[in-house]
This record gives structure tokens, sequence and C-alpha cells, in this order.
């Protein structure tokens, strides 16, 4: 589908969930991105990201969910075939443990290989605590990130609700869903 408005563009998404209760907001993202992106939308979720939001709940919104749980999808839903699918990936939200997994070349699960076998632009959104985002280990994992060509969005700080804590505190936040859209815009083949 083609468009006269300059805001419309259109792409294979891939969309990587991890395990953050962030995840729960991961409609939200996908409502605000059907407002001008004419493309599909796959999400790829970790075990644990389907732990917080149930895939089929994912698979209101988006046209495809892959869990890589169903060993009979394996040959149709592996690393090489969900990277030849797609023009662009996002990692929303980002854990410090996906960060530091790909930084460092491991490839424990689906959403990690998939990265591995990427040919086409990764754009990570960190979410997670103030005190991880500041630990040392973190910020060289995002900097390793960025030297190998990946990128990161840093998270603005704001009050958010910590479910840990029960209750707001001042941090790192994810993305305001119109942000999303314009990093996805931007890193999207064809529609820079």
């Amino acid at each position: 589908m083609t468009s006269n408005n300059p805001g419309v563009f259109g792409g294979r998404l891939l969309i990587g969930a991890t395990g953050s209760a962030a995840v729960a907001t991961l409609p939200v993202y996908i409502n605000a991105l059907r407002a001008g992106f004419t493309g599909t939308i796959t999400v790829l979720m970790t075990h644990t990201a389907a732990t917080f939001l149930p895939p089929h709940t994912v698979g209101l919104f988006a046209d495809r969910v892959v869990t890589g749980t169903r060993p009979d999808d394996w040959g149709r839903e592996n690393q090489a075939t969900l990277a030849a699918g797609h023009d662009m990936m996002t990692v929303l939200p980002a854990t410090a443990n996906m960060l530091s997994a790909v930084a460092t070349g491991a490839v424990p699960n689906l959403l990690t290989a998939t990265i591995a076998a990427a040919g086409f632009p990764v754009v990570f959104f960190p979410v997670m605590t103030d005190g991880m985002w500041g630990k040392p280990a973190v910020r060289r994992n995002v900097e390793q990130l960025r030297l190998d060509g990946y990128h990161v969005v840093d998270p603005q700080q704001g009050q958010r609700y910590d479910v840990g804590l029960g209750e707001f505190v001042e941090g790192p936040m994810p993305p305001a869903p119109p942000r999303f859209v314009d990093v996805v815009r931007e890193f999207m083949p064809g529609n820079g």
C-alpha cells in the first residue's frame, strides 16, 4: 500500500521482546506504530517475555508472534528465516541481560541467535532500573554494541511505576510511543 502522506512508511519489522515487566506495554507501542506504518510486524518473544505477556495477547496487535517453543515450527521459524524475512529489528524492552548477551556474542535463545544472524539495522531500547543502567558493566556493554554497529536508544529519565517496589520512582523509562515510531521510521531501510 502506498500513500501520499509523508508520515506513512512500510517495511518488515521484527520486534524482539525480552523478559521485563515493561513488556506488558508492548501493545501500546504496536498500536502507535500502526497509525503510520503500513508494513508487517512480527514479534519474537523470549520465554521470560511470554511469562509476563501472553503471546496470544500480542497476536491481537502484531501480524505474527514467534516464541520458538514449538519444535514443529523450528523448520520455518528459526534465526535464518527470521533474519531473511525482515528489514529491521527493534528490541523493546531490552534488558541488561539481553544487552550483555549480544555484546559478548552469546546466543542462548532464538532472539539472540536472530540478532546474530541479522544483516539489517537492530535498535535496542533498554529498560531497567537506574542502578542497573548506571553500572559500569552495563555501560561497557552498551558501548560494545554501538562499536559493533548496533543502535542503542538511551532511556529518558522520568517518573515510572516500578512493579517490584510497588511505587513510582525516578529512573530510566521506556521511550514514549511516538519516539519509538520515529526511531523505526529513521532506521527502516528505504524510509529514512
